[in-house]
């Protein structure tokens, strides 16, 4: 076995015991050493027009919004958007649609909700298979689909105040599933820290807060998932009076975004 062989080997195995090194680290100390290497993808002009009015993005700095335009068309690239009963969809609605999971997901290395394929629009709420309901909103993990009443959906980003942002409820659903199967860091730590939280609501005094303030609609104590989705709309909509009331709990919130202060719209 040659020198130069011997060298390569040593090299690989140096690589394998830094990347599983920081592996550990990231875990133990809720951080992500690279978040974004390349900001280089671009929307087409008519796209980068829905772009420029998303509050979100006219809110960042030059240099984040050079990264969510990345992450806007990429997410666009690698997902399938398509209207129940119309050929196409417009560029609104896939721009708006990708800046909302882009959003969401500003603070992770993996941003492309990797079991998500489709995103499917209704022109008003639709009958659900699985429940035989009549929903706003809907994933569904074995086909890798999220379907919307476009409607709703608007309404909800262009109603700022009211706690009520479907877009950002349904992509929150398809984030917990998803940290419920996938050994992916970002996935690990919202698990971490969504444990965190449910553990957060079973303290006696918690829950006695929550039944006297009504701070949070009583829709969020349906079951887990709906319970993270609510909080994630409280969390970007009544950002300054959730941190108020339930400082922990927003604590883990932010932890399991890895979401920056200077990203969030007061």
């Amino acid at each position: 076995m040659g020198p130069y062989v011997i060298a390569g080997m040593i090299i690989g195995l140096v690589l394998v015991i830094i990347h599983l090194s920081l592996r550990v680290l990231q875990r133990k100390r809720d951080f992500i050493w690279y978040r974004q290497l390349w900001s280089n993808a671009r929307l087409p002009l008519s796209r980068k027009r829905v772009l420029e009015t998303y509050p979100f993005y006219i809110h960042l700095s030059e240099k984040y919004k050079k990264q969510f335009e990345h992450r806007v068309a990429t997410f666009i690239k690698q997902k399938d958007f398509k209207h129940r009963y119309q050929d196409t969809v417009t560029d609104e609605q896939v721009v708006l649609i990708a800046c909302v999971a882009c959003r969401l997901t500003f603070g992770r290395r993996n941003y492309l909700f990797p079991r998500l394929n489709t995103l499917l629009l209704f022109p008003e709420p639709f009958k659900s298979p699985a429940t035989q309901e009549y929903h706003k909103g809907e994933y569904n993990p074995i086909a890798k689909v999220l379907a919307f009443s476009w409607p709703d959906f608007k309404e909800g980003m262009d109603i700022v105040n009211d706690n009520l942002h479907l877009g950002l409820h349904e992509f929150t659903h398809v984030l917990h599933i998803e940290s419920e199967r996938s050994s992916e860091i970002d996935a690990l730590r919202f698990k971490k820290f969504t444990r965190n939280i449910l553990r957060e609501l079973m303290k006696p005094a918690v829950r006695s807060k929550l039944d006297n303030t009504k701070f949070f609609r009583d829709y969020a104590f349906t079951n887990q998932y709906e319970f993270m989705a609510v909080l994630i709309e409280y969390y970007f909509e009544s950002n300054k009076d959730f941190k108020e009331q339930f400082p922990l709990m927003y604590s883990h919130l932010t932890k399991a975004l890895l979401y920056e202060e200077e990203w969030i719209i007061s």
